[in-house]
């Protein structure tokens, strides 16, 4: 009985994206499927980056090829191919990125910084081309976080060049003012600050760009949600009902502006003892996780409240990079593939494909 590739897709289709439980391989992500006598070969373009998954999802694919008879010898290629994905009507994406994602709070002291640049380098270990900005305009921290410092250099003298870490590009505020110098700025003038931040620092094929917000729903957020083409946001808040209270705040703000929540992260959600490993609710037991219920929106998962993560954070070397292989940086890795599963399900944006058009007087 001769192969076919009807017989080998059939296969195939008992193995499961582990994020978003389609099939594989569904047509958006099987490439050059070949049979050549009794060896297979093909190739999976994975819509979002998942490096740690692939030997386990090669070893999936190939078990599953060679139950159909005939099949001696099965080649899997897998591949990451991050696209562009629908923004606010009427905005084009910035150069050189393909998603915005703002990591948002509703309140300060949350954890939303540490869990952006964690994000970020999560983003970067399962392959994707990553940016950080640090939009906290009154409290730059992603500076001490990554470990970085220096004046921002310009090639041309008009756009400024991101400073480069742990695999990521870099910019914030604190790269061009002193760490010690308040920011006494009303809204429009950091408002502004902002934008130049976004649109003049010379992003370079970049997957995603994780934005670090400002906490709480005032001006600065209203310019993001405004003028700067957000793939969606991702809501950071602790179990405490006073941070659930702000965090549904921010919530809303989104939905008004029509920029897609993608998911909540439930920071500090339990202590354990270093001493003894008791385990203890300081904030409250799964508030978040009942609020994303409620709501209707994603739940992508909760972080305890652990020293580890806050002295790596201040030392420069955050928890993906200073404990790769800790319980930890896998939390984050996690969170971080199951978000870039919910961006790679948004509509794709068209926009780059249409020609611009310009409308002239006759003379």
């Amino acid at each position: 009985m001769a192969l076919t590739q009807e017989a080998l897709l059939a296969a195939l289709a008992s193995v499961q994206d582990p994020h978003t439980g389609k099939p594989f391989p569904h047509p958006e992500v099987l490439r050059e499927l070949r049979i050549d006598g009794a060896s297979v070969s093909f190739e999976l373009a994975l819509p979002y980056p998942a490096q740690s998954l692939w030997p386990q999802l090669r070893a999936q694919l190939q078990a599953a090829a060679r139950q159909v008879p005939g099949v001696e010898a099965v080649d899997v290629q897998l591949r990451t191919a991050v696209v562009a994905h629908s923004v606010q009507r009427g905005m084009q994406p910035l150069p050189g990125v393909k998603n915005v994602i703002a990591v948002a709070s509703g309140k300060g002291g949350v954890g939303k910084s540490t869990t952006a640049v964690n994000l970020a380098l999560a983003l970067a270990a399962e392959g994707a081309q990553v940016g950080l900005l640090d939009a906290d305009i009154y409290g730059p921290s992603q500076p001490m976080m990554t470990g970085t410092s220096g004046d921002v250099e310009s090639r041309d003298g008009k756009l400024m060049e991101p400073h480069r870490a742990m695999g990521l590009q870099i910019n914030s505020i604190g790269f061009l003012v002193n760490e010690e110098q308040a920011m006494i700025w009303r809204g429009p003038m950091a408002s502004q600050a902002l934008e130049q931040l976004i649109h003049q620092t010379r992003w370079e094929g970049l997957d995603y760009l994780i934005v670090d917000m400002p906490p709480g729903t005032g001006d600065i957020q209203l310019t993001m949600a405004q003028k700067v083409p957000l793939t969606g946001a991702v809501i950071v808040t602790t179990p405490q009902d006073i941070a659930l209270l702000d965090a549904k705040k921010g919530i809303t703000m989104f939905q008004k502006v029509n920029v897609p929540v993608l998911g909540l992260i439930e920071n500090m959600a339990v202590h354990v003892c270093s001493q003894c490993g008791h385990h203890e609710h300081i904030f409250g037991h799964e508030g978040g996780k009942r609020l994303a219920q409620q709501l209707g929106m994603d739940y992508l998962g909760a972080l305890p409240l652990a020293l580890s993560i806050r002295t790596q954070a201040d030392a420069g070397r955050p928890s993906v990079v200073a404990e790769p292989e800790g319980e930890i940086a896998q939390l984050y890795r996690q969170m971080a593939r199951t978000l870039a599963a919910k961006v790679a399900q948004q509509g794709t944006n068209l926009a780059p494909k249409f020609p611009t058009i310009t409308i002239s007087k006759r003379s």
